[in-house]
């Protein structure tokens, strides 16, 4: 069974996001097959470098990078959403796959997920 979690809401402000998230690490840390995958202003949590400091909070960027350790299939950002806000490959933290969010891609999951 496999589980695709989308996120189109931006990184900071709300945290619907971030509960999507530790769904996503709760899944995969019980070896359940899960992805994530960020389309709209979501995929602003994939850009490198990013400074919370000044909102006092934590970068998503940190826990983005615990998604190894807990056994996450892919980080998925949808290529149409990262052209809009300014981002390719080299502006996105390691690791992300750049994808067409289409019907194509969701037949590819048993379950799908929206945090919005």
């Amino acid at each position: 069974m496999t589980t695709l979690i989308m996120i189109d809401q931006p990184p900071y402000g709300a945290w619907t996001g971030r509960e999507a998230l530790d769904m996503a690490f709760s899944l995969a840390a019980f070896d359940q097959s899960a992805s994530l995958l960020f389309t709209g202003p979501g995929v602003n949590w994939l850009r490198q470098t990013q400074h919370a400091g000044g909102i006092e909070q934590k970068s998503v960027e940190k826990n983005l990078a615990a998604a190894p350790i807990f056994g996450m299939d892919a980080i998925l950002a949808d290529r149409a959403a990262c052209i809009a806000y300014g981002l390719d490959e080299h502006s996105l933290i390691e690791g992300v796959t750049l994808v067409d969010a289409d019907a194509d891609l969701l037949t590819d999951y048993d379950h799908t997920a929206f945090a919005g």
